[in-house]
């Protein structure tokens, strides 16, 4: 009794969850045990008010966008496996996640995925490119008031400038990735507490 695998029998799908984020089934029984917390009214859902009580969110300047980043297409709701696939993003890479399989997906932990996700947090409209206007609205976010607003405009304005090859005024997915090619996503996008 108490054992993990009868807690993992609680959890639908449970094997495919797995093969689908990387994660252990010990993280994804204390998962689990987080999201069946967070849904107090036990509807076997999330809501975006149920995700603005982490802490951690409340306080970072994005949270509102990475709580957004939850409920893809307007989707008011989110279940168990949406919620891991999400925060799959945010995996630590571990060696045995280089060791890819080239008829399987990408792990959601990639480089790749970790950058697409970052860049749909910038990406405000969703049209795959992000303007001044949409670097600013997230720089504002991150920044407040410690800076004036001519100094945030200088930052958005060089910041496209930098990253934008095709000059055409916004940065794509593409120039995102090469902007950050030096940067080492895979450590800053990783939470330990979910190993």
């Amino acid at each position: 009794m108490g054992s993990r695998s009868s807690h993992a029998a609680v959890i639908p799908d449970v094997d495919s969850i797995r093969r689908e984020t990387g994660f252990s089934q010990a993280s994804l029984i204390r998962l689990h045990h987080r999201f069946r917390a967070l849904d107090r009214n036990k509807k076997g859902y999330l809501s975006r008010i149920d995700l603005q009580q982490i802490g951690a969110l409340a306080v970072n300047p994005l949270g509102d966008r990475i709580i957004e980043s939850f409920f893809p297409n307007g989707s008011q709701q989110v279940d168990f496996p949406g919620f891991v696939r999400v925060l799959a993003h945010f995996r630590p890479v571990e060696d045995e996640d280089t060791d890819l399989d080239p008829k399987k997906p990408e792990p959601l932990n990639s480089r790749r995925n970790k950058l697409h996700y970052a860049f749909q947090l910038y990406d405000l409209d969703r049209d795959g490119k992000i303007s001044r206007h949409e670097m600013l609205q997230v720089l504002r976010l991150m920044v407040g008031v410690q800076v004036t607003e001519e100094q945030l405009e200088n930052i958005a304005d060089r910041t496209v400038q930098e990253a934008d090859e095709d000059g055409d005024g916004a940065v794509s997915f593409l120039e995102f990735t090469k902007s950050l090619e030096k940067m080492d996503v895979e450590q800053k996008m990783s939470i330990r507490i979910l190993k």
